[in-house]
């Protein structure tokens, strides 16, 4: 208890110094508080009122953590509860965890300049990181500063300005199947169990976690189209496998996707050989109840995933570049190069094959649940034939 001048006991850490000036210490948190007045009440409230700012971390005291520190405490408080599955909360840690943390962690957050973020980043692009990998943990990395900013643990975000793009390094192409590679995909699928799945996905657009959470619900026979509400996120997370459905990542994902085609025989086929497959597999069908109806199944009832289609895709992929072969011999030609196709690629091609048909630019973003417009009239360049013609009205340009 300390006291004033006159021996009166003023209370736990006050004192009254010679000067007549009122003194309060306290040391909370490590910070250590001196305030001095002398007015006595005020000096108590002032008192009160620092004490609540550094419970608060309204000094900027905790700029002294390490950046792994205040990352873990960041991604409990404010990433992960609003984060949708188990799958998604690893993967969303695991971008920056794997890259700028595992660079900048040991560092207090008070030390980390922009040049150190930019080194991060220089280092990352040397390695085995795509510009999109980084680009995203960047996000995340900047989020997490942002909120140590607001906390007053810095005085800057030092993520701000970094540079990404690799110099003298083209952008990726889309892969789109050409017409003839198209059928020959097609007419190579007709010998497997997901010749139908292809199809669809060759007539709609769908992105894989799409197809995979895709319930016999959203298949409206009666108003001709596919209500996509809902995508599966497969993942294998510390070496299990983890499989659950979740809402759309944006509201434009939220879409109904018409029966083009013949999607609509397509997709009773497909049922038909889905209610078969389960009749004889009886005991060992492995649907789960809490993944509902789902429409792409294996053929023992499991969920349709990207592994599996991966799985079917390679197969087929390693058919075809047999059969080009053989054909190209038989008609003494060069055999065409088959490029490797990605689950994605069905998406790319649907887009090219909607503007290749005409058809307006808006739709094709409405049904491919593009956010940005931009997104969309990226694959007007991928129209061979339309650059083709374009360049042919070009040839008489000096004469």
């Amino acid at each position: 208890m300390g006291k004033d001048l006159k021996g009166k006991d003023l209370g736990k850490g006050f004192r009254q110094r010679p000067d007549g000036r009122y003194e309060a210490r306290a040391v909370i948190k490590g910070v250590s508080i001196c305030l001095y007045d002398l007015n006595l009440p005020k000096l108590r409230k002032n008192f009160e009122e620092e004490k609540a700012r550094v419970i608060r971390c309204e000094t900027g005291s905790r700029s002294k953590m390490l950046l792994e520190e205040w990352f873990d405490e960041w991604f409990d408080v404010y990433k992960k509860p609003n984060l949708k599955s188990e799958a998604a909360i690893k993967v969303y840690r695991r971008k920056i965890a794997n890259t700028y943390i595992r660079i900048l962690g040991k560092k207090r957050i008070e030390d980390i300049s922009q040049v150190n973020v930019q080194e991060a980043t220089n280092e990352l692009l040397e390695g085995n990181y795509s510009n999109r990998s980084i680009k995203e943990a960047l996000s995340v990395f900047k989020a997490c500063m942002d909120a140590a900013l607001l906390n007053k643990m810095t005085t800057f975000n030092p993520c701000k300005d970094i540079l990404i793009k690799k110099a003298m390094v083209a952008p990726k192409e889309r892969r789109v199947l050409d017409r003839w590679e198209q059928d020959l995909y097609l007419e190579v699928a007709k010998d497997g169990f997901y010749h139908e799945v292809f199809s669809i996905m060759l007539l709609s657009g769908m992105r894989i976690g799409e197809v995979s959470g895709l319930q016999w619900e959203d298949v409206d026979f009666e108003h001709k189209c596919i209500h996509i509400r809902r995508g599966m996120q497969t993942a294998y997370i510390d070496g299990k496998k983890i499989e659950q459905l979740h809402p759309p990542k944006t509201v434009n994902s939220y879409r109904n996707i018409p029966f083009f085609g013949n999607a609509e025989d397509l997709f009773r086929r497909w049922r038909k050989k889905q209610v078969e497959f389960r009749s004889l597999s009886k005991d060992k069908w492995r649907a789960n109840p809490e993944f509902g109806d789902l429409v792409f199944t294996t053929t023992l009832g499991s969920p349709l995933t990207r592994y599996n289609i991966v799985h079917e895709i390679n197969r087929i992929e390693r058919n075809m570049k047999i059969i080009e072969m053989t054909r190209a011999i038989d008609e003494h030609r060069m055999p065409r190069t088959i490029e490797h196709i990605h689950p994605h690629a069905f998406r790319h091609t649907f887009a090219t094959r909607c503007f290749e048909l005409g058809l307006d630019p808006l739709f094709v973003q409405r049904i491919m649940g593009h956010a940005d417009y931009s997104t969309t009239t990226v694959y007007t360049h991928l129209l061979k034939d339309s650059t083709d013609n374009e360049v042919k009205k070009m040839s008489n340009i000096y004469l």
